[in-house]
């Protein structure tokens, strides 16, 4: 692949030169490549996954880029040659990362809590919380705050619990297009 600048031979070119080369212009300049071959067999099943992965992030960007506050979210984070499609799409392949859960601070008693480092490669917007008892009951659920400046999310506890061995904590993160990530702990 051969990247031409400000050339008057090949500047604006676009498009294929028999079955040999290819032309595309991207952010002023003009690529040339070989043509690309069509592949002979099928794809595997995790291939067409990631295909129709692919589709349905490129329907969130078009769709993202079409609402004027959505796109002006993105717009605001992309970098010099990146435009608001092209982080909107990155967003969209890329769910949540719960990187640590810290349940020093959790005793059982109202008004403990629970930490959770989520992040993203654009905005975690979501965390929610549900501490299940050992035999699978609900103690409570709800949703963490953020703290701000970091990426970490606080969950105080309401309810008493009054036993937490054998206890599991579950942690869901979710990111604007709707990723979600689930981590879980036990006690």
């Amino acid at each position: 692949m051969a990247k031409v600048g400000n050339n008057i031979v090949t500047t604006g070119l676009s498009g294929k030169l028999g079955d040999l080369i290819v032309f595309r212009n991207r952010g002023g300049k003009t690529i040339v490549s070989k043509t690309p071959r069509k592949k002979e067999q099928e794809p595997s099943e995790a291939q067409e996954q990631h295909q129709l992965r692919f589709q349905e992030a490129i329907l969130y960007g078009k769709t993202s880029i079409a609402d004027p506050r959505r796109k002006a979210v993105y717009n605001a984070s992309a970098e010099e040659g990146k435009s608001a499609f092209n982080v909107a799409v990155a967003d969209c392949l890329n769910a949540p990362q719960i990187r640590e859960i810290d349940l020093s601070h959790y005793t059982g008693q109202p008004d403990s809590y629970i930490r959770v480092h989520a992040t993203d490669d654009f905005q975690v917007v979501e965390v929610t919380v549900t501490i299940l008892n050992a035999d699978g009951s609900e103690v409570e659920s709800g949703y963490a705050t953020t703290e701000p400046g970091t990426g970490w999310w606080r969950y105080t506890a309401t309810a008493l619990n009054e036993s937490l061995d054998g206890d599991k904590i579950i942690i869901r993160a979710s990111d604007l297009p709707g990723n979600l990530t689930q981590k879980d702990q036990q006690f």
